[in-house]
């Protein structure tokens, strides 16, 4: 698999880039028209470096084409994004698929902190049996935290458990301690027996969540413009005709690169707040918009052009509680992230807690917001750096399937959910898969197939032109796109 930030250094023009065909996809239905268009140029000799010159010449033409196409999909009346955890890779964030070493690091220096008379804490002890036992690996403080400190670290293989999976097991065995249990016997395989603390278990889920949210106060990169693929995202959407809604930005990530982007360009983002010292959740600001006023009394408004919405369906490392009140009915404040206020338990945490999660304020209005947009006419879903593994919102995703008109757009470089896979079993053309590490990570679909619609207009002018201007025989790779992208 190719490396993600050799993956994001070639964003700049797919043209100079080194290809890998298997690495680049655009499946609409049943067709890969990227396999379509190289696979028969590069079938007599892959290895020709003329043919490569070829394939790569055909690639840039079908971008710009598929450029066109999503331009199209961005003029339907309803656009809608929802973004997942490997939406904010590129700015430092991790994927949940194993315990990410950021994690692991974290809870190795709060461990150390606290070891007194050179005894481990109880809870990374736990956590170490807890995984071992659970991955058949041979982990232990001693040894992670050596390898991990050292020159190693880098190269470490993550804990191979999905985090949400783990944190599933911690809330199941602290389930199973009810009244005044204080232990319990946990039989994990037909030879492996632990006994669990109830609260050195409590204790351990407490920290990973703590140091979750702490690591998830991104842009954590090393780049130059950790904000850029997000900003430039911010500055494509906000190119929609003024005549359409305001796009829909979901989100089920904590971070705030999305806030960050938009402040970076000028860019409103009416998230559920009001208020200016102590923003307040206010659902039914989602009903409100923004307009220039008039020059005169009888004149017309004007729209202002630079605003989104934005729905963070799992809460925000910004928002925290406080008591219910009459200005605040539903006791939700937002603010700048403090982490000496991470116990008011409102994100909510991958564990099988969040399915119940949802259904209480103001999470159940979100997730109701989020079932309507998609669920209109003419509605379009782009869902990038998700993994379909939330049922509650994959149940919304199906149930706006069997409306004709919606479309769905999957971006992800190597999606291996069964929900997605039996989407491309159908061969819906409602349906689009951007696959690979070339074209199907965040940064590389907006920098390669988000348009910038104004320029785009200007694109599907002069393709319009150079096709009525083609001699009658011509080069079968020039297909005409017109304005609707057809």
């Amino acid at each position: 698999m190719p490396d993600e930030s050799q993956c994001a250094a070639q964003v700049d023009d797919p043209k100079k880039e080194t290809l890998d065909i298997s690495q680049c996809h655009i499946r609409i239905g049943a067709c890969d028209i990227v396999d379509q268009r190289l696979s028969p140029i590069l079938a007599s000799d892959p290895d020709s470096e003329d043919n490569k010159e070829k394939a790569g010449t055909v690639l840039h033409d079908l971008l710009k084409e598929t450029r066109v196409r999503t331009g199209t999909l961005l003029k339907t009346d309803n656009v809608s994004f929802l973004f997942g955890a490997g939406a904010s890779i590129s700015a430092g964030g991790f994927s949940l698929a194993t315990i990410p070493k950021q994690l692991e690091r974290a809870l190795l220096c709060t461990a150390v902190d606290e070891v007194a008379d050179g005894d481990v804490p109880g809870w990374i002890d736990l956590f170490y049996k807890t995984t071992s036992a659970l991955t058949q690996e041979n982990l232990s403080f001693d040894e992670r935290k050596q390898l991990l400190d050292g020159d190693a670290g880098a190269e470490l293989h993550c804990i191979s458990m999905n985090l949400e999976e783990y944190l599933s097991h911690l809330h199941t065995w602290t389930a199973g301690m009810t009244g005044l249990a204080t232990s319990m016997n946990l039989a994990i395989s037909d030879d492996v027996e632990l006994e669990i603390n109830k609260d050195e278990l409590e204790c351990l889920t407490k920290e990973i969540t703590r140091n979750l949210s702490v690591l998830l106060n991104l842009p954590n990169s090393e780049g130059n413009e950790p904000l850029r693929s997000h900003r430039r995202f911010i500055k494509k959407v906000l190119t929609r005709p003024l005549n359409l809604r305001r796009a829909n930005l979901f989100t089920l990530n904590y971070d705030t690169l999305l806030e960050q982007a938009a402040d970076a360009e000028g860019a409103v983002l009416v998230d559920g707040f009001v208020g200016m010292l102590r923003r307040v959740s206010r659902p039914e600001s989602y009903d409100l918009d923004f307009y220039f006023p008039a020059q005169t009394t009888e004149g017309r408004v004007h729209r202002f052009d630079r605003v989104s919405h934005l729905y963070k369906l799992h809460g925000s490392i910004t928002w925290h509680r406080c008591d219910q009140a009459w200005e605040n009915p539903h006791g939700l404040y937002a603010t700048f992230f403090d982490q000496g206020c991470q116990d008011d338990e409102v994100l909510i945490y991958p564990s099988p807690l969040k399915y119940g999660q949802v259904l209480g304020l103001p999470y159940s209005e979100l997730f109701r917001r989020f079932g309507n947009a998609i669920a209109q006419p003419q509605s379009v879903l782009f869902t990038i750096g998700y993994g379909f593994k939330d049922e509650h919102v994959n149940a919304l995703i199906r149930q706006a399937m069997a409306i004709p008109s919606f479309t769905l757009v999957v971006v992800d470089p190597e999606p291996k959910n069964d929900f997605v896979r039996k989407m491309e079993e159908l061969g819906d053309e409602r349906v689009w898969f951007v696959t690979g590490w070339h074209l199907g990570t965040f940064e590389h679909f907006v920098e390669k197939l988000l348009p910038d619609l104004r320029e785009e207009e200007i694109t599907a002018k002069v393709m319009r032109t150079f096709k009525a201007l083609l001699p009658p025989v011509q080069d079968s790779r020039f297909e005409e796109v017109d304005s609707n992208g057809e």
